[in-house]
């Protein structure tokens, strides 16, 4: 229990003193900010602190804070210290960091500020990979949620032959539509309250359940590579598996969307920051409980690895009792429906945006949803009745996940530089995770599929090479 108790204390006081330094950086002010200056009643609506707040945490968090972590506890006990740290000053820095920005600059979405920043020919290639993790994104959390209310609630088949299943999909598909098109007071503004109390609550209750039960967890100093068998390949690996727990390129299309409702800037840390770090939270919990269950013989590595759906039935009922358990789960459903709703509206309006179609008619916005649903409603079709197809999907999805990131985190640290900030805080992550994407994909079958060592050579002097280009003088 020391590695993980350690791990939520660097969580919590990290999180408290770098957040406090981010928002100094920044220098706050009390202007008028995008939602009372642009104010449509659709997408630019003044609401609460907390609501917002509340907002941002389901909309961030899908499945990829729960599921991801349960994977990557497979690499052993570094996650309690790997997902903490990285939290602090990647993940939650880059939402806090990106929220600003767009709040500052009209409550712009993410393709625009890149633009704006890193100019037009990056923005282009920006979009590409931004507009194919949406649809994942919508695709996955579709997919997950469905799985698991037909498999662990009803208690029936998961197969693609069970039309219950199906009518699963339809019913999330329609609440998508309504959320998509709505003013965003109107249903996220209205539901995600009483998500955000279900969330909150079955968090908590696993993390309770974990010192409760007396879930063993094994220390980082005694570890058995026999127990965590994937622990080669940590990087990259673990950090695409562990994306949205620790660094997601996904929430910065929804802190730019979150930008547009807040009422002061002084809001931004609560609202973008701790918003982050409490996903944290949730992967932490999620990974540890997963070990304990490990440990315990209630599951094993195979199914950590390719069914983590199913541990989040068997965790939740152990800890929580059949009530209680059945509620969690309602929790994990919760979680990726928040995110694929938000995440379709994001991409309506960086479409919406890029093609300067005025969404503010509904019927211009009705044509953009539609198609983008037909095309998200194709790939969910070929993912469920393709054995290999949600793999493929899932994998794509983390890859460009991770992809994203590489260009927020330059387009903060050209406008770091160009209002004389510390640029460095924002040039290491991006150097980083510029090594995470390139070694991945240069090893991947979805890939180069070249040796590890070369993946290692190759992606450090293109890390090296974008480093030099992030720190030097010129712009």
């Amino acid at each position: 229990m020391i590695t993980f108790i350690l791990g939520l204390v660097v969580l919590i006081v990290g999180g408290m003193l770098y957040g406090g330094f981010c928002e100094k950086v920044m220098r706050v002010t009390d202007g008028k900010t995008p939602a009372e200056t642009l104010r449509d009643n659709v997408d630019f609506v003044p609401m609460g602190k907390w609501r917002n707040g509340l907002i941002e945490l389901l909309n961030i968090a899908g499945t990829g804070p729960i599921l991801g972590p349960i994977q990557g506890i497979l690499f052993g006990p570094i996650a309690f210290i790997t997902i903490p740290i990285g939290c602090v000053i990647a993940g939650a820095f880059h939402d806090y960091m990106v929220g600003m920005i767009s709040l500052r600059n009209n409550g712009e979405q993410t393709p625009d500020l890149v633009r704006r920043f890193l100019g037009k020919h990056i923005y282009r290639i920006y979009n590409i990979f931004v507009c194919l993790a949406m649809l994942l994104v919508g695709v996955v959390f579709i997919y997950t949620p469905g799985d698991l209310f037909v498999t662990e609630i009803l208690k029936q088949d998961g197969s693609a032959s069970n039309p219950t299943l199906w009518y699963a999909y339809l019913i999330i598909f329609l609440y998508y539509i309504l959320a998509t098109l709505f003013p965003i007071d109107k249903i996220i503004g209205k539901v995600y309250p009483i998500f955000g109390a279900i969330l909150l609550a079955s968090a908590v209750g696993v993390f309770v359940g974990i010192f409760a039960k007396g879930y063993p967890l094994v220390e980082i100093w005694n570890v058995a590579k026999s127990a965590y068998p994937y622990q080669h390949n940590f990087i990259p690996i673990f950090f695409v598996t562990v994306t949205c727990g620790i660094c997601s390129g996904f929430h910065s299309t929804q802190a730019t969307l979150v930008s547009r409702t807040l009422t002061s800037e002084r809001h931004g840390r609560g609202v973008f920051y701790n918003m982050m770090i409490a996903e944290g939270f949730i992967a932490m919990t999620w990974a540890a409980a997963a070990m304990g269950a490990l440990n315990l013989g209630l599951t094993d590595a195979e199914t950590l690895w390719t069914s983590a759906t199913r541990v989040v039935g068997i965790v939740s009922k152990d800890m929580l009792g059949s009530v209680g358990g059945t509620i969690a789960i309602i929790g994990v459903i919760l979680l990726p429906i928040t995110s694929g709703d938000t995440a379709l509206r994001a991409l309506r309006l960086i479409i919406g945006d890029t093609f300067h179609i005025d969404q503010t008619k509904k019927k211009n916005a009705l044509i953009l949803s539609l198609g983008i649903f037909i095309v998200v409603g194709l790939m969910l079709v070929w993912a469920k009745v393709n054995p290999a197809g949600f793999g493929i999907v899932w994998r794509y999805f983390s890859w460009a996940n991770v992809t994203i990131i590489v260009f927020v985190f330059a387009m903060i640290v050209a406008y770091m530089k160009k209002n004389n900030m510390p640029h460095i805080m924002a040039a290491i992550p991006a150097t980083f995770y510029m090594y995470i994407v390139t070694s991945y994909i240069l090893n991947a079958h979805i890939g180069f599929n070249l040796p590890w060592l070369v993946s290692y050579i190759v992606a450090a002097i293109i890390s090296c090479v974008f480093f030099v280009a992030l720190v030097r003088k010129e712009k």
